[in-house]
């Protein structure tokens, strides 16, 4: 059955995941980015389709076996290796350039109204994600980062999640403990790990439509919108 919230007393924060809870990709890629082949084509006109879909496989793959998000040269060097183009300072540059967010992300329908009002009714905020160092400047760039008082980021933390300390990294952020703190994710398993740190955690899962019931995942209460924390608090 879908989870029917209640009022929570002991709720004072919220952690969101970002991508898949805030934001998501336009063209539906997260990585590399929606310009990697035009940019790569720039300096390599005869790279190929197939070439490029290879490469992008075997980037999914080297992103998978990591602990940590690795540095964003590294992850297109893999690529470039992969592709048989020589990654050059110019090239590594031009993959790396500043671009408005919103060119390339969107947040989803229900999240700025659903941060409006947790702000109004005085919910403080944190962002939990295994993403680069840009995480706030893309967030900025969707006018959303002033929600948020504290990222808990893999890149700059060395660790991925469910590593207790991206949990605990924004928690203590907000000077709060654990079980102040709801975590929000698309992926069950790391709102599993979340409630074994004493944490009260919702897994969103939007592709279900409101009207279907919507299994708990291994326990883990399930949500279809972001709109549905609000009863909490």
């Amino acid at each position: 059955m879908t989870t029917r919230p209640t009022p929570r007393e002991d709720l004072r924060a919220v952690l969101f995941d970002s991508g898949g809870v805030l934001m998501r990709p336009i063209g539906g890629r997260w990585n590399p980015r929606a310009d990697f082949e035009p940019t790569v084509l720039a300096h390599a006109p005869a790279t190929t389709p197939e070439r490029f879909a290879a490469a992008i496989a075997a980037g999914d793959r080297f992103l998978a076996a990591t602990s940590s998000t690795p540095a964003t040269d590294d992850y297109h060097r893999l690529l470039l290796h992969h592709l048989d183009v020589p990654p050059t300072p110019e090239l590594l540059a031009d993959l790396r350039r500043e671009l408005p967010p919103a060119v390339l992300l969107e947040t989803y329908p229900d999240v700025l109204p659903t941060l409006e009002e947790l702000a109004r009714r005085g919910v403080r905020m944190a962002v939990v994600s295994d993403a680069w160092p840009n995480l706030p400047t893309l967030h900025a760039g969707l006018g959303i980062d002033r929600f948020f008082e504290a990222y808990a980021i893999s890149a700059v933390l060395g660790c991925n999640k469910p590593d207790p300390r991206m949990y605990h990294h924004a928690s203590t952020a907000l000077g709060l403990a654990p079980n102040h703190c709801l975590f929000v994710d698309d992926d069950p398993t790391l709102v599993t790990a979340a409630l074994a740190l004493g944490y009260t955690g919702r897994t969103l899962s939007r592709d279900t439509p409101a009207s279907v019931p919507v299994p708990a995942s291994a326990g883990v209460p399930t949500i279809t919108s972001l709109t549905d924390l609000l009863p909490l608090f």
